[in-house]
């Protein structure tokens, strides 16, 4: 009995065994197909931890009309017609201007337009009238303009450029005669008392009318130009400036002629930057003494010109668009033909009549 209820108990072992390995057989499929892998996973780009954007530099401030650096005054610009006769020499003032503008005017005559801003002269003078070039000039620094005479319809010009007119002729405070000159050379003014008149609308300081570099050394002419010693200008049969280098002050020194030209308080005249702007001369309807025609410069377009900073020439083109457009000189690869910083001296030569020999 015992050995029948063992056998018994081993069939229906494997019996359950054979079931189960048919049921497992039954849950495949020769016609299934293999799993597939699971698909690589692609590695995004590295994104960087976030940093700091790298800082902004910082570019100091510097003074428009020489690009002196340093934090300009609020004030406009200043113009002072300066006269250039032998009885004007020496002037006083002019060693303290930032720009100074060289025309000739009636009987060949060089007659300047001395511009400040950057600093303040005790005394200008002696201080002449006005001409038809000075509103095309001194237009795009909506600044003052101070002057002794005029004929009406170049009041007329200069009022309609914007600039403020302080006129020696209207009672202008500030202006005075000296005793130790004859007149009409002995108009001098006070140029604190001609800032003290600017009205609201000549508030603020002047654009910048050149380009400066930042340092000497990056100035145009001095990067890409021709070594120089001598500027010598034919501006007409009556005046004949000249420019030396002075290596040791780092400065061009004028003289008028042969004859060192200096401000009445004994300074050298110099400048650390002379520009040259050749342009046409026409003579206007306007006429001085004995019907003599009053000339102007052609100066809204475009023409030859010749910078010299540090020793160097290097030619320009010079380009106006406007009367209200400041004058902009270019390389000849059309680049920004950028000044040295300090002050300026422009020499406007008459086109076919005056010249510049650099040697």
């Amino acid at each position: 009995m015992t050995t029948t209820t063992r056998r018994g108990t081993r069939s229906a072992v494997a019996a359950v065994l054979a079931g189960l390995a048919l049921a497992v057989a039954g849950c495949s499929s020769p016609q299934e197909s293999p799993q597939e892998s699971p698909a690589p996973v692609t590695q995004g780009p590295t994104i960087a931890p976030n940093k700091a954007p790298a800082p902004v530099p910082v570019v100091p401030p510097t003074w428009p009309l020489t690009g002196v650096a340093g934090e300009p005054a609020v004030r406009p610009s200043l113009a002072v017609k300066i006269e250039n006769t032998a009885v004007a020499r020496p002037q006083t003032g002019l060693d303290q201007a930032d720009v100074v503008w060289e025309t000739i005017v009636e009987f060949d005559v060089s007659r300047f337009i001395a511009v400040y801003h950057s600093q303040v002269p005790a005394e200008v003078g002696p201080i002449r009238s006005v001409r038809p070039m000075d509103p095309v000039i001194l237009a795009p620094m909506h600044g003052l303009l101070a002057f002794s005479g005029g004929q009406p319809g170049i009041l007329d010009l200069v009022a309609a450029s914007g600039v403020q007119m302080i006129s020696h002729d209207a009672g202008a405070p500030g202006m005075y005669r000296v005793k130790d000159r004859a007149a009409p050379h002995n108009v001098y003014g006070t140029p604190t008392t001609f800032w003290g008149q600017a009205d609201a609308d000549h508030q603020a300081s002047p654009g910048e009318q050149f380009t400066f570099a930042r340092s000497a050394d990056r100035a145009a002419a001095v990067a890409a130009g021709t070594p120089a010693g001598t500027l010598a200008f034919q501006l007409s049969p009556a005046s004949s400036p000249t420019w030396t280098w002075d290596g040791g002050s780092g400065t061009w020194l004028r003289s008028e002629g042969a004859s060192p030209a200096t401000a009445r308080s004994g300074a050298r005249l110099s400048a650390v930057n002379v520009v040259s702007i050749t342009a046409d001369h026409p003579n206007t309807a306007f006429a001085a003494q004995g019907g003599a025609p009053v000339p102007t410069y052609t100066l809204v377009g475009s023409g030859d010109g010749v910078i010299a900073t540090g020793g160097k020439t290097l030619p320009v083109r010079w380009q106006k668009d406007s009367d209200a457009a400041p004058m902009r000189l270019f390389t000849m690869d059309g680049k920004p033909a950028d000044l040295a910083p300090g002050n300026t001296w422009v020499e406007l030569v008459p086109a076919g009549k005056g010249s510049l020999t650099v040697s």
